[in-house]
């Protein structure tokens, strides 16, 4: 029987490969001690994967926002959650769980024509507010989907993409893909990934609302996109195959997940960064006055690419 994580541990859990943050000249922290959280927190690598979450959704958002045709609210809760208390972050989640609403799968964000945001506004006031929309049940957000142009699955990576080793190699036959056009499978590269486990979920979101998905990965100087139904063709095809990765959670619980990471020349050029984010210092402090410190983006902006804009214009 497959064990259950609990929803604030699932959003924050980090695949191994990338806990590598070491802070060098600090003395021994007692993190099992932590009491920031039921959870303890035991290092930085997880505030900065909810920073890092926080900030790529906000970039999205206001490159939308800021095209003139279109604007995007985000919808799943890692997006309407609290964005500046890690603590009121988690306490949100405890409410999702409370509501037995912790296990539904939901798109980071939907994208509307600019020329229903007045409507949306009405709907999202009534409701209370954006942050509301996890804890009310879909059937009776039908007016807001049915208004939506697309939805977004939103992945980050902490990457300068066009500095990746193989950016620029070209495909060639692979033993691996029967022959298939491809790279070999250690290529570093930007990719846009999708996560097996949520694969099922999103087909059938997207299936029961009749909006379509797109997955949008943002790098640290641009974005990619691809449609959902062109990421499941790929895998279908066998031309992305899966890569097992394990993954770990802030209270310290490991699981094996399987993810496909889609090569950016298989999807479209989303964005540009038109101004490079800062790395910054910052801490959270705990009631006895533990600290933690971590590092974070802030600042940042994305341009969206007329590539993307004609693909929402198409939709």
């Amino acid at each position: 029987m497959k064990k259950h994580i609990h929803s604030f541990e699932k959003v924050l859990s980090v695949s191994k490969e990338n806990i590598a943050l070491e802070i060098h000249d600090f003395p021994l922290l007692p993190w099992t001690d932590f009491l920031l959280n039921p959870r303890r927190l035991r290092g930085s690598d997880f505030l900065m994967r909810w920073s890092q979450g926080v900030w790529s959704e906000n970039r999205l958002i206001e490159a939308v926002n800021e095209n003139g045709g279109y604007f995007a609210i985000p919808y799943g809760p890692s997006g309407t959650a609290p964005t500046d208390d890690v603590r009121a972050f988690e306490l949100y989640f405890e409410r999702l769980e409370a509501a037995g609403l912790g296990n539904i799968k939901r798109p980071d964000l939907l994208v509307f024509k600019k020329e229903d945001k007045s409507e949306i506004d009405k709907f999202l006031k009534v409701i209370g507010g954006v942050q509301e929309l996890p804890f009310i049940q879909e059937d009776k957000l039908k007016p807001l989907l049915k208004k939506a142009v697309a939805a977004i699955e939103c992945e980050n990576s902490l990457w300068k993409s066009k500095k990746m080793p193989d950016y620029a190699t070209e495909f060639s036959a692979q033993k691996r893909l029967n022959g298939k056009l491809g790279l070999k499978k250690t290529a570093v590269l930007p990719t846009i990934i999708i996560k097996e486990e949520d694969r099922e979920p999103l087909k059938k979101w997207q299936d029961q609302n009749h909006v379509p998905i797109h997955v949008w990965h943002v790098f640290y100087d641009q974005a990619f996109g691809i449609p959902l139904d062109e990421a499941e063709r790929l895998i279908n095809d066998g031309l992305i195959q899966p890569t097992i990765q394990t993954f770990q959670a802030p209270g310290g619980a490991t699981t094996k997940k399987a993810i496909y990471k889609i090569y950016y020349r298989y999807g479209y050029p989303l964005g540009d960064a038109v101004e490079e984010p800062k790395l910054v210092s910052a801490y959270v402090e705990d009631k006895n006055g533990h600290i933690l410190p971590y590092v974070k983006f802030d600042g940042g902006k994305l341009k969206i690419r007329k590539e993307a804009v004609e693909i929402l214009d198409s939709l």
